[in-house]
């Protein structure tokens, strides 16, 4: 694989995504760009929230979600926070 077509596969080519939450999708087994665009981007949260960081929050949803859409993680905090608050009604949300 070259270099170039490596930095490509890599998570923090998706919008919102930088070494942080790479790291943390890493901790889930999303390894690669391929491996997060074929996972649901609440389920991906769920499983980060549930194993990985309990305290993450809507902001975190949102740059999940909108590296999934290519859209800006602060266009879309409430729409996605709302989506998932359907999915997963107990969910308590912490401070962001």
């Amino acid at each position: 694989m070259s270099r170039s077509r490596s930095k490509k596969a890599e998570l923090t080519s998706l919008p919102n995504i930088g070494p942080q939450i790479a790291a943390k999708l890493k901790q889930v087994g999303i390894k690669t760009k391929k491996d997060f665009l074929a996972e649901d981007p609440f389920e991906v949260f769920h499983q980060l929230h549930k194993k990985v960081d309990p305290t993450l929050c809507r902001c975190a949803l949102a740059a999940i979600v909108g590296a999934k859409l290519g859209a800006p993680w602060e266009s879309i905090t409430k729409d996605s926070a709302r989506e998932y608050e359907r999915r997963y009604p107990h969910h308590k949300w912490g401070p962001c």
